[in-house]
């Protein structure tokens, strides 16, 4: 092949991935300037400040931020350590029967629609606890959080070398002292990185909370006590025919996506920083 076929082929393939590009990012733009058209009017004082009100009452979704933090950091305190220490197991110990079955598990559980989550969490604690609760929701949070952090500590756990665990070994430190203060620490940027993911994720389900955390009124600090989030209120607003609460839905989604968009950016800044480090 010639230079000058070479030099055209070259073109063709560059402007063709670049009209790829363009069309990934379309939709995000759109959606992102979609959200911040119609979010913006919906925003005031009165939104971060009120509780929700009846139709052509001046309301807002106070209860509800403060029960999406409640939901995440519940799910957060659950789900967290429960992901870690199995992402670990099978970084240290996932070649036998066991570690594949719990891959196994884990890649499974990851699968499922969070909808399932939501029905079969119904199913272990809302009924016996005779309601809707705060603390079901973060269990059905922290059942979608736990495989995906499991899978990538275990990826972050792997890429820390060798032997440093030998040398580790070599002085007489446990083998899980040796995997908890060495193993884990070096491996740190990369977990904080997939928490803070996790959470992001686990902050935009709605379905889960549906038939677990169900929603409220008012304020609710009870984690045994069915509370308000904002995915949910977004859900029974966007069903209404009143625009005001259509305009507070478009405020709480652009207030969601600050806030997920948020975590995602803490999270790169921090694997950035893990990188340089």
């Amino acid at each position: 092949m010639t230079s000058f076929g070479r030099r055209a082929r070259d073109r063709v393939m560059t402007w063709a991935c670049g009209f790829a590009v363009v069309c990934a990012l379309l939709p995000l733009l759109s959606l992102l300037a979609l959200v911040l058209s119609r979010g913006l009017r919906g925003l005031s004082l009165d939104f971060f400040t009120r509780l929700p009100a009846p139709a052509g009452e001046p309301g807002g979704m106070a209860n509800a931020l403060v029960g999406t933090l409640l939901l995440l950091g519940l799910a957060a305190l659950l789900g967290i350590p429960l992901g870690l220490g199995a992402g670990l197991f099978l970084a240290e110990r996932g070649d036998g029967r066991a570690g594949r079955a719990v891959r196994f598990c884990a890649e499974i559980l990851a699968g499922v629609p969070s909808i399932v989550i939501g029905v079969v969490v119904y199913g272990l604690v809302v009924v016996p606890m005779g309601g809707f609760s705060a603390l079901a929701g973060a269990c059905a949070l922290a059942l979608i959080m736990a495989p995906t952090l499991a899978r990538a500590t275990e990826e972050m756990v792997r890429l820390v070398p060798r032997p440093l665990r030998e040398a580790s070994l070599a002085l007489g430190v446990p083998a899980w002292r040796t995997s908890l203060r060495i193993v884990l620490r070096t491996a740190l940027p990369g977990l904080i990185n997939a928490c803070l993911l996790v959470i992001a994720r686990a902050a935009g389900e709605t379905a889960p909370l549906l038939f677990t955390s169900l929603n409220n009124q008012y304020w609710n600090f009870r984690p045994d006590k069915p509370t308000a989030s904002l995915t949910v209120q977004i859900f029974n607003y966007s069903g209404t025919a009143h625009p005001e609460w259509h305009d507070q839905a478009w405020a709480a989604a652009l207030v969601l996506l600050i806030i997920v968009g948020g975590a995602s950016l803490l999270a790169r800044r921090l694997a950035e920083r893990g990188r340089v480090a």
